[in-house]
Parts: C-alpha cells; sequence; structure tokens
C-alpha cells in the first residue's frame, strides 16, 4: 500500500494568467510543491501533477513528476479538487492507501510540515487531516448597512476573543477510500493547527504572488 502526493494544476486562471508556471523564487511555481514532496521520499511514493494544460505537463515532467491528462469535464471553474483527485486514483494502477495533496497555489509550507503532520497520522489513525490557522480577527456582517459582530462584543479585547480557526490549505492527508466516496476532509478529519506565515499565501492575484516572493526571499532563501 503506498502514499502518494497529488497536484492539481489546471490551466486556465482567471485572476492571475497561467499562474502555476510564473516564476516564484526563480523556478514555476507548481514546482514548488514537487520538490517539497521529493525532499519526503521518505513518506510520498510517487508524486503525480494533475493537469488539461500542455504547458504545466511539460514542466512538471521536467521536475520528474509523473502527470495525469484532465479531462476536460473535470477542468472546469467550478469542478471541486477531489474530482481530480478521484480520476488520478482511477488512471493509476498501483494500490494506494493514502493521498498527500499539495496544493499549487500554497507553495510555501514549513520544512517539517509532512513529517509532523504523517505521524499524528499514522499515530491516532485518522481517515484525514488537514492544516488549520487561527483567526486573531473581529469578524462580522454586515446587514442592511449596519455592522453586526459575530465572534466578539463592541469594546472586547482581541486577546480576549474565543479561538476561531480557519483551512489554510498548506496540506492534506486523506484516506484514498474516501476520496473514491468524493471527499477530503471526513467528519472526524484531524485539524493539525499550524501558525506559520505561510499559511497567509494563497495564490489567486498578483500580490498574492509578490506576498510569496517576499517571504520566500526572507524565510526560504536566507535560511537554506
Amino acid at each position: 500500500m503506498k502514499t502518494i502526493a497529488i497536484i492539481p494544476a489546471r490551466g486556465g486562471s482567471k485572476r492571475l494568467s497561467n499562474k502555476n508556471v510564473l516564476s516564484l523564487g526563480g523556478i514555476p511555481l507548481m514546482v514548488h510543491s514537487i520538490l517539497y514532496a521529493q525532499a519526503n521520499s521518505d513518506i510520498v511514493d510517487e508524486i503525480y501533477v494533475s493537469t488539461d494544460d500542455a504547458q504545466i505537463k511539460e514542466v512538471a515532467l521536467q521536475y520528474g513528476a509523473k502527470v495525469i491528462d484532465r479531462p476536460e469535464h473535470l477542468s472546469g471553474d467550478f469542478e471541486p479538487t477531489v474530482s481530480a483527485l478521484k480520476h488520478v486514483l482511477e488512471s493509476i494502477e498501483i494500490n494506494v492507501e493514502s493521498v498527500i495533496l499539495l496544493q499549487a497555489t500554497n507553495p510555501l509550507r514549513p520544512q517539517n510540515l509532512l513529517q509532523e503532520t504523517f505521524e499524528v497520522y499514522q499515530k491516532g489513525n485518522y481517515d484525514s487531516l488537514f492544516t488549520v490557522s487561527r483567526n486573531h480577527q473581529k469578524l462580522g456582517k454586515i446587514v442592511e448597512n449596519k455592522f453586526e459582530p459575530f465572534n466578539y462584543t463592541i469594546g472586547q479585547r482581541s486577546q480576549d476573543l474565543e479561538p476561531l480557526f480557519y483551512e489554510n490549505g498548506l496540506l492534506y492527508i486523506t484516506k484514498a477510500n474516501l476520496i473514491f466516496n468524493d471527499s477530503i476532509i471526513s467528519e472526524n478529519a484531524y485539524p493539525f493547527e499550524l501558525n506559520s506565515i505561510f499559511a497567509n499565501v494563497d495564490i489567486d492575484t498578483q500580490d498574492d504572488l509578490e506576498l510569496a516572493e517576499y517571504l520566500y526571499q526572507k524565510f526560504i532563501t536566507h535560511n537554506s
């Protein structure tokens, strides 16, 4: 039973054209996830990129990943990520137990994150695990031009807020049989808390890419 990494990398980005192959730190954006999986070869047996784009396919093969050609009907703007993962599993012949989802648009991850999360995932015998980060903001809704606080009362200090967390997208680990049932996160999934500045990076705009470049140069290049 093998553990594989899957990197969905669709072409045709609307807000930031060709974002999956734009340069970050001198290499294409999605390659950061390929290299991250390769650096964890003691856990990851195979690395697959799922794409509908010829340029992305060429780059993925150049950097040593295997490519699964994603059909057009699974490549639309509103198609859920799980459909790409399921298609990969249906397209390969190896016996897969666990899938590590590495999203190309979350390229920066702490070096030891996969080691730490996979140990928790195995020891706890979880169906799935995903990374979360704490939100420290005062949140609310605007209803009929009136602001209604959601997680605090007016005048309450930020440090006294009840903890709220968000799914940061950096890493997911899931049993293959869960994906075959069209899920990535199970009801009893383990939320692995990660309070890292990298959790703020999810590239969808030029500003996001520039933030990622700044953090890459500051925290990764200078520490290598």
